[in-house]
């Protein structure tokens, strides 16, 4: 068969995105084809964070076109341009902001702080430029699991620079207040400083904004989800019924405002002996599975519990950033790239030139 860029389109159209499922003519990877003689050159274009799958992409394209057309080189490129998706009610982006998801779980207790610093890092490591914020105003560990102290600083008095660690930009309350000063607010003034801290952060340039949620499906669940322009949600449990009852309200609350979930991601699925490595399902079995097909929503992958992955973010190092070769660093990445990819698929957002956040009253 002659080298043609039909044929190539042919071939192409074979070839699958395994976090989408898509092959790369549906899914619109594919920018352009040039043919010169028997060599092939192809620029593909990513619109979610996918680095450490490129490399199994470029040889599966390359040995697909030398078998089945004969082509002598194949050079292949892959360009990551991530764009602003469509976020609830209409309201406008966030400055420096293309993409706001929350991770929520509903229920305290479930590993979802440690699930969202690591998603955040994890999307790092894919190619994302990416922010965090500690949306617990009245027990935040963001900085504890990041390593960060100190309060941050403003240039102009008016706004605050997040702090940088591991290539991740963070805020959190905790950074103004004592390890031991508790935040004793009612509900009005906690959403108000969420707010504050949201909007008054000069996020440089972020891709993906992870709000970390604290536990229920209150003031400051309720106040994210109407006023703040959220492009999709991730909700965090178990597998012990006692965690999926509240990880089934938080998906109900954000189907009710109309966000996006991209799926569920079932934490300590497994214990992980740290002498014998043996496994063991000690919170049950299939829960997060369960609830994902009952509200027919994907599972975007289970992490186990493991005493290495407790130590590492009590001492300010994240596994993904302190092991990054780890299987459970590898969990942690194929979830963040299926995330990004599910969210990927979803309409994009016309406002985003706008520069202004829009504030509703509920």
């Amino acid at each position: 068969m002659s080298l043609t860029e039909a044929a190539i389109r042919a071939e192409l159209a074979h070839i699958s995105d395994p976090d989408t499922g898509l092959d790369l003519i549906a899914g619109n990877h594919v920018q352009a084809i040039g043919v010169d003689g028997n060599n092939a050159a192809i620029a593909l274009q990513w619109r979610y964070p996918a680095r450490s799958a490129h490399p199994a992409m470029i040889v599966a394209i390359e040995s697909r076109l030398k078998t089945m057309l004969g082509a002598t080189a194949v050079a292949v490129s892959i360009d990551t341009r991530i764009p602003a998706h469509k976020v609830q009610n209409d309201l406008s982006p966030l400055p420096g902001v293309k993409n706001i998801i929350a991770v929520a779980s509903g229920k305290g207790g479930v590993g979802k702080s440690t699930t969202a610093v690591n998603l955040a890092l994890a999307l790092v490591a894919e190619g994302a430029t990416v922010g965090i914020l500690d949306a617990d105003i009245h027990g935040p560990s963001i900085p504890m699991m990041l390593g960060i102290t100190g309060k941050p600083d403003s240039l102009d008095g008016k706004t605050v620079e997040p702090k940088i660690a591991h290539g991740l930009q963070a805020m959190s309350i905790g950074l103004f207040l004592g390890e031991d000063t508790p935040t004793i607010w009612r509900g009005p003034m906690t959403t108000q400083y969420l707010q504050q801290l949201l909007t008054t952060t000069r996020w440089q340039n972020l891709d993906y904004l992870i709000i970390d949620l604290p536990p229920g499906t209150g003031d400051i669940q309720l106040t994210l989800a109407q006023r703040v322009p959220v492009s999709a949600a991730i909700i965090v449990t178990t597998p012990q019924d006692i965690a999926l009852i509240d990880a089934k309200k938080a998906l109900k609350m954000f189907e009710k405002v109309e966000v996006p979930v991209l799926g569920i991601i079932e934490n300590m699925a497994t214990h992980i002996c740290s002498n014998c490595g043996h496994a063991e399902a000690i919170f049950g079995e299939g829960g997060g599975a369960r609830m994902a097909e009952q509200y027919g929503v994907e599972l975007l992958g289970q992490l186990p519990l493991a005493r290495h992955i407790r130590e590492q973010m009590d001492s300010g190092r994240p596994t993904v950033a302190a092991d990054p070769d780890s299987p459970a660093t590898a969990a942690y990445r194929g979830i963040a790239r299926k995330a990004a990819a599910r969210l990927s698929q979803q309409a994009r957002n016309k406002n985003i030139g706008i520069p202004n956040i829009v504030i509703q009253n509920t």
